[in-house]
């Protein structure tokens, strides 16, 4: 139960937190096309511009990861080495994302993103343990009768 329990409320959660980053890109980049002033001389519709992009890329890859988390809830099984490593990466931008949040937002924020970070780990480290106890010991051949 707990093997479909985790990386079901880990794709929830990631979800979730791919509508409040693209809403937040979303205002970042609204904000910044309105305003009338460029920072170290870079023109407020290209810093706009990416802000959308990044957006739109950050809300996918959450998505994806999301996708990837459910459909390994829903088979209770280890997702294959390409979902692996995309998870992996999940968890590592939202190593990131905590020490940003930390630094920029406060504890809570950070406390948010290691959640996720957990539950990410967690459904990795429950499908892998699975996984190793159903391999093959190295070593030993199967007897024939």
């Amino acid at each position: 139960m707990l093997r479909r329990l985790v990386p079901g409320l880990g794709a929830l959660a990631l979800v979730v937190e791919a509508a409040v980053l693209v809403v937040a890109h979303l205002v970042l980049a609204r904000t910044t096309a309105a305003q009338s002033m460029s920072v170290a001389g870079s023109d407020p519709q290209v810093m706009s511009e990416a802000t959308y992009a990044l957006g739109a890329v950050l809300g996918a890859f959450l998505l994806l990861a999301a996708v990837l988390l459910a459909v390994a809830a829903l088979r209770d099984r280890l997702p294959g080495r390409a979902a692996r490593v995309v998870l992996v990466a999940a968890a590592v931008t939202h190593l990131v994302l905590g020490a940003l949040a930390a630094a920029l937002v406060g504890w809570g924020a950070f406390a948010v993103t290691m959640v996720i970070f957990c539950l990410i780990a967690g459904a990795l480290t429950l499908y892998a343990d699975r996984a190793a106890a159903d391999a093959p010991v190295e070593g030993i051949r199967p007897t024939t009768p």
